[in-house]
C-alpha cells in the first residue's frame, strides 16, 4: 500500500510548480487527474528537449502517474462537468491568475457548495491580493523580484539564475505541502478549505538567513560566489588537476583541514580555532587555503580530508551525480515505459519508507487519454454524449 491512496486530486496546473507537487503526490499514491485544453494540453507538451519520437522530455519529468483527460474550461457544459468530477474529489489545484476559475464557474466558493470537504489549492505567481495580484510571472522573474538573483553569483560579476528553476521548484514542493496540511486539516475539523499559494511569497520565504543578516545587522548581502558570508572556510576551491572542490568547516574542523592542507602558519595562529576570527581575516584564511589547494589533485585530497572528517564534496556535473555509485546505490535513476517512446530514464520520487510502498515511477499520459474512460465511468455518460462533446471541442 502506498500512503496516499484513496486520495483523489483534480489537477487545473500547468507547466511546472502545479504539475511537480502532483507527481509527487501520485507517486505516493493519489489518483491524479489532469484536466488539460483540448487539442494542445498543458503548453509543457511542446517544450524543450525533445525525446526521439518527438515527445516533451520536460512535460515527462513533471507528470509522470496521472491520467489526462481534456476539457474546455470556457464551455459552460465543460464547466459543469468539471464541477460535478469536482465533486468526487478531495483536492483540487489551479494556477490560473486570480478570478479567471471564478469566471469558469469553478472557483473555490462555487466548488466548495458542492463539496464542503474540497481542499482547493490557488497557486498564482503573486497571490490573490496585493497590487502585483494580476501580474504574469515567470520562474527567472520571481528569482529576480525576490532577491535569490541579487545573491546569486560571484561579487566581480552581473546578477545570475540559479542552475534549476528554483522558484517553480520550491514552490512545487510548497503546493504539495499546502495539499497535504489541508488534508491533515480537513481530516481533523470535517471541513475543507481554500489556500492562497503565492510564488513570490515562497521565494521571500526563501530568504530566511539573508534576511536574519539585515534584521540583526542592518546589512543588506549581495554577492558572494560560493562563500558563505557567515562563516569560514566554505567555499569552492580550484585543484590542481582543473576540478572544483567544495569545503565547509567549522571549529571542530580547522585543525583537520590545517592538517591537510599543511597551513603550519594559520595552525599557529590560536585565535583562528574561533570561526569569528577566521571570518574577520576571511582573505588572509583564503588566500593560503587556495595556494595549498592548487597544488593538489581533487580526488585524493577529497578522500584526505573526509578521512579526517571533513565535509567536503566534489562539485560534479549532472552526468557525474547521476552516474556516482552512491546515487546508483540509491536508485536515484529509474525507467518507466512510454507508448511512443519505449523505455525512458526519470529520477525517481527520493521518499523511501517503512510500513509504506515505496513510490514507483509512473509513466506520463498522453493528451486525453483517459477522457472517454473518465467521463463513463465518473459521471456515467453514455458514449453517444462522449461523441457528442468531442465534436463540439468540449472534450
Amino acid at each position: 500500500m502506498k500512503p496516499l491512496e484513496g486520495i483523489r486530486i483534480l489537477d487545473f496546473s500547468r507547466v511546472l510548480a502545479g504539475p511537480m507537487a502532483t507527481q509527487i503526490l501520485a507517486e505516493l499514491g493519489a489518483e491524479v487527474t489532469k484536466v488539460e485544453r483540448p487539442g494542445t494540453g498543458d503548453e509543457s507538451r511542446l517544450f524543450e528537449p525533445r525525446l526521439p519520437r518527438g515527445e516533451s522530455a520536460y512535460f515527462f519529468a513533471f507528470n509522470r502517474a496521472k491520467r489526462s483527460m481534456t476539457l474546455n474550461l470556457k464551455s459552460p457544459e465543460g464547466q459543469e462537468i468539471a464541477a460535478r468530477l469536482a465533486e468526487t474529489h478531495d483536492v483540487v489545484l489551479e494556477n490560473f491568475l486570480p478570478g479567471e476559475m471564478d469566471r469558469f464557474n469553478l472557483g473555490y466558493d462555487a466548488l466548495s457548495r458542492r463539496n464542503p470537504g474540497l481542499v482547493y489549492v490557488s497557486n498564482t505567481g503573486f497571490g490573490q491580493t496585493g497590487p502585483y495580484r494580476l501580474r504574469n510571472g515567470y520562474d527567472t522573474i520571481f528569482q529576480a523580484l525576490s532577491g535569490i538573483m541579487h545573491l546569486t553569483g560571484h561579487p566581480d560579476a552581473p546578477p545570475a539564475k540559479a542552475g534549476i528553476p528554483v522558484s517553480d521548484m520550491t514552490s512545487g514542493l510548497w503546493i504539495a505541502i499546502a495539499i497535504l496540511t489541508g488534508l491533515v486539516g480537513r481530516g481533523r475539523s470535517g471541513r475543507g478549505c481554500h489556500v492562497d499559494l503565492s510564488m513570490m511569497d515562497v521565494q521571500t520565504s526563501l530568504l530566511a538567513l539573508a534576511a536574519a543578516r539585515l534584521f540583526a545587522l542592518d546589512e543588506d548581502i549581495g554577492r558572494s560566489g560560493t562563500e558563505h558570508p557567515g562563516r569560514v572556510p566554505s567555499a569552492a576551491f580550484r585543484c590542481a588537476d582543473g576540478g572544483w572542490l567544495h569545503i565547509s568547516g567549522s571549529d571542530q574542523h580547522w585543525d583537520a583541514i590545517c592538517g591537510v592542507l599543511g597551513l603550519d602558519d594559520l595552525a599557529a595562529d590560536a585565535a583562528l580555532g574561533k570561526n569569528a576570527a577566521r571570518v574577520a581575516a576571511r582573505e588572509r584564511v583564503m588566500a593560503g587555503m587556495r595556494q595549498a589547494i592548487a597544488q593538489r589533485d581533487r580526488g585524493p585530497l577529497a578522500e584526505a580530508l573526509r578521512d579526517r572528517g571533513v565535509p567536503a564534496g566534489e562539485v560534479n556535473t549532472v552526468r557525474e551525480i547521476l552516474g556516482d555509485p552512491h546515487s546508483e546505490a540509491r536508485g536515484a535513476v529509474g525507467t518507466f515505459d512510454h507508448p511512443e517512446e519505449g523505455a525512458v530514464r526519470a529520477l525517481r520520487t527520493p521518499l523511501r519508507f517503512v510500513g509504506y510502498e515505496d513510490p514507483a515511477i509512473g509513466c506520463p499520459p498522453p493528451l486525453g487519454a483517459d477522457t472517454a474512460a473518465l467521463l463513463a465511468g465518473e459521471l456515467g455518460m453514455a458514449a453517444e454524449t462522449i461523441d457528442r462533446l468531442r465534436n463540439e471541442g468540449v472534450i
